[in-house]
């Protein structure tokens, strides 16, 4: 079992240490050789071909993806199934939302008030029951090669590139902005999920994973913070100290390690310099209010920081729910004490910071232009089950049938796109799967789905081989 990947120490370079015989300290050099761990990589701009005019469908400027890690339940949430057994039906009600016919599940009753701007999506299958193995399928848009259902599958350099991966790969940046955030943790349980990395596309693709605790009193993020006795001047100075780094790269290996190198340090350099990414990570520049409409919890404030970084230029931001400590609160992955964790601890803040989001993109003009996307690796098995030796009963992992959310960037609100079966077993109609989802998000992101991209052997592949679900517009 591979230990949770840490990020590296904090960019700081102003620390003494014993030097080489050029004056750059072997600290100096190791720190920031550490920042191609951390994702601080300016990647090649290669051109991907445009997006073939699709019927209906509306390119947006950037994309929120709220990971719903663990597999929230499509009985309690999107699928409610109000006529059917108890044990199928599950512990909670079904209300209306302010779309006629539309039902939620009752611990959803701000998201009802608005699904007019929801698009919920109740076909979506991975037929995957495994956590690290659904997790990739949907974060890849492939299957993982060792198959379906395994559990010991662990990141590679030959896998799949995340989506988040090929955004940064492919997007135009914006200059001194990431292209691809995600945050605030990784997805993991033991070992660390397969899927969230650049894989054979290699570093340069790495989106910019930053592990934080957004709700903290004192939340900051140490690598994009100065002492404040560091001037610009000084500053400046430490450019120099790159370029000096760069150098003795140079002198000791020639190559492409070496012009990766220099794309790190330039953007590690636009980044810590530029004043766009340290203040959208200022929170405490919304005013109060606002951050308690989006509740004063990790996924709300996470919600509030994924707007601040999409306005900033971000063009991919990846909120992944995070892990509480303790077993009693494991992430979506509701086992037991099914009724007690979604009642305290998942639906609260799952409904008010999704909510929030929406309703604060719609009033800054964002939502037209940014697709917000509520999914996770799989859904929950259509009975409640008992699972030894807790006496509360729960629902055990099913990929076959599970539901999601789409809003934003044109996408037509107030529909449901695919039904499931009478017990939410399996797909009835319009079935969805992760490679139409990753195509869908590309294209609405102006990449299209046959963009090339070449594994390590050589071979080239379509960024995604699902079908852009342009109906939805």
């Amino acid at each position: 079992m591979s230990p949770l990947r840490s990020l590296p120490p904090e960019f700081a370079i102003h620390q003494r240490g014993a030097a080489f015989c050029d004056g750059i300290t072997r600290r100096e050099v190791l720190r920031l050789g550490g920042l191609s761990a951390f994702g601080l990589s300016l990647s090649q701009v290669l051109a991907a071909r445009p997006v073939s005019p699709q019927s209906g469908i509306r390119r947006a400027r950037a994309c929120i993806v709220l990971w719903m890690t663990g597999g929230p339940p499509q009985h309690e949430t999107w699928d409610p199934k109000p006529d059917a057994p108890a044990e199928v039906r599950g512990p909670f009600r079904s209300i209306a939302t302010n779309v006629p016919g539309l039902r939620v599940g009752e611990l959803m009753p701000r998201t009802a008030r608005m699904a007019h701007r929801l698009c919920v999506l109740r076909a979506v299958h991975t037929d995957n029951p495994s956590h690290p193995g659904s997790s990739y399928e949907m974060l890849t848009g492939v299957d993982h090669p060792r198959g379906k259902g395994r559990d010991d599958i662990e990141a590679s350099r030959n896998d799949w590139p995340s989506f988040s991966a090929v955004v940064k790969r492919f997007k135009p940046p914006t200059p001194g902005v990431p292209t691809s955030v995600v945050l605030p943790e990784p997805i993991f349980n033991v070992p660390f999920y397969p899927g969230q990395d650049a894989g054979f596309l290699g570093p340069d693709a790495e989106p910019w994973r930053v592990t934080c605790d957004p709700s903290a009193a004192d939340f900051t993020i140490g690598e994009l913070t100065m002492p404040a006795d560091v001037s610009l001047a000084r500053l400046g100075g430490r450019h120099g100290l790159l370029d000096a780094v760069s150098r003795r790269f140079e002198m000791a290996k020639r190559g492409p390690a070496h012009a990766r190198h220099d794309r790190f340090t330039a953007e590690a350099f636009a980044l810590i310099s530029g004043n766009r990414v340290r203040s959208a990570f200022d929170l405490g520049r919304e005013p109060g209010r606002l951050r308690d409409r989006y509740g004063r919890h990790k996924f709300g404030q996470g919600c509030l920081l994924a707007r601040r970084l999409i306005e900033a230029g971000v063009a991919l931001v990846q909120l992944n729910w995070h892990r509480d400590t303790g077993d009693d609160t494991p992430m979506w992955d509701a086992h037991w004490r099914l009724e007690e964790n979604l009642k305290r601890k998942l639906m609260p803040p799952m409904d008010q910071g999704y909510t929030a989001l929406l309703d604060d993109l719609d009033a800054r003009g964002l939502l037209a232009e940014t697709l917000v996307v509520w999914i996770g690796e799989f859904g929950r098995t259509p009975k409640l089950e008992y699972i030894k030796p807790h006496p509360e009963p729960g629902r055990n992992h099913w990929g076959h049938c599970f539901s999601g959310a789409l809003a934003g960037a044109g996408v037509r609100g107030g529909q449901v796109y695919g039904a499931s079966d009478k017990d939410g077993a399996h797909p009835h109609s319009d079935p969805v799967t992760a490679p139409d989802l990753t195509a869908t998000l590309f294209s609405v992101l102006g990449l299209s789905p046959d963009t090339e991209i070449r594994d390590r052997l050589g071979r080239p592949h379509p960024i995604s081989r699902g079908r852009v679900l342009t109906q939805l517009w």
